[in-house]
């Protein structure tokens, strides 16, 4: 069944997709699974046992992407789905994921889902996860994503999430254990207005010797939004790990960085950082001496801000 014009929409905004993609793909619509495909190295199957699909990455796989993003075009949908990624040793792939919502009614419609990452010796992993809400209508859109990153010695993963509008609701969880020499990179890109809620928790525990994290979150809060930014990294192993927490805090808005680290092995080097503050006069006047309303002002130094 083709897509209509709000679902493509949806699909480009959190896929970058403007069709259905070829290749590895799973692609769910409105609460079923809409279609998927599996490539040569690639297999997806569909979960009997409850909602969602487990992904296989053959060892060796390089250079390779699957797709699988969540759109929900109807008000009143509310699911909880369970993907699993296992890939295999020495695999170098992208995996694209993302949730849409458009609501145009009154009943809530809201996106759960748990996503599993098991990393094999030396895989390694580029994930990007974007949310993304529309519509006009007076229900919530409500999106509460939990990823579990289990890593294997010498893996690595990049994780790069983004929620830049439209979310009503959020509660984001990742938790992720290392082994030796694992590295994990997460980058959190989060904006929210009118009277959003957002709240993120992240959690590491570097386990094996020599493994280490970077986790970086940029927030702007506008209006009277509220976010939570809670971030936990455990040293038990000699490693190293960076937790940093910045954000641009507008009207009444209120942000709360929480950033945690403890240490149980003597060679652990662990740093946390926070600041939160307002932007800076001198940059308003800077761009609106070059034509620029300080709305428009604004816009450029937020957008700077989040790339």
């Amino acid at each position: 069944m083709a897509l209509d014009p709000i679902q493509l929409e949806l699909l480009q905004q959190v896929a970058g997709l403007h069709e259905v993609p070829q290749g590895a793909y799973s692609l769910r619509i409105n609460g079923a699974l809409h279609g998927k495909n599996s490539s040569e190295n690639i297999t997806i199957e569909k979960k009997t046992d409850k909602p969602g699909i487990d992904i296989y990455i053959k060892a060796g796989t390089k250079k390779e992407s699957v797709h699988i993003p969540v759109i929900l075009s109807q008000a009143g949908i509310s699911e909880l789905v369970y993907n699993d990624f296992h890939i295999g040793e020495g695999a170098d792939v992208t995996i694209v994921a993302g949730c849409g919502i458009h609501n145009g009614g009154s009943e809530k419609s809201e996106h759960s889902g748990i996503h599993a990452f098991y990393l094999a010796k030396g895989a390694r992993v580029k994930y990007i996860e974007k949310h993304y809400g529309s519509g006009d209508g007076s229900g919530e859109r409500v999106m509460n994503p939990t990823t579990e990153v289990y890593m294997d010695e010498d893996s690595y993963m990049e994780m790069e999430t983004a929620q830049i509008k439209g979310v009503d609701s959020t509660d984001r969880v990742t938790k992720a254990e290392l082994a030796a020499h694992a590295t994990l990179v997460i980058h959190e890109k989060l904006m929210t207005h009118g009277k959003q809620f957002a709240k993120t928790t992240f959690e590491v525990s570097l386990n094996g010797k020599g493994s280490g994290t970077h986790v970086v979150s940029r927030a702007v809060a506008k209006d009277d939004s509220r976010q939570v930014f809670l971030s936990k990294i455990h040293g038990n192993n000699r490693c190293s790990g960076h937790t940093e927490c910045d954000a641009i805090l507008m009207d009444n808005a209120v942000i709360s960085a929480i950033p945690e680290i403890s240490a149980s092995h003597v060679d652990a080097a662990l740093i946390h950082e926070a600041a939160i503050g307002k932007i800076a006069g001198e940059q308003l006047m800077k761009l609106m001496t070059l034509g620029l309303t300080e709305q428009e002002a604004e816009e450029q130094i937020i957008n700077g801000f989040l790339k």
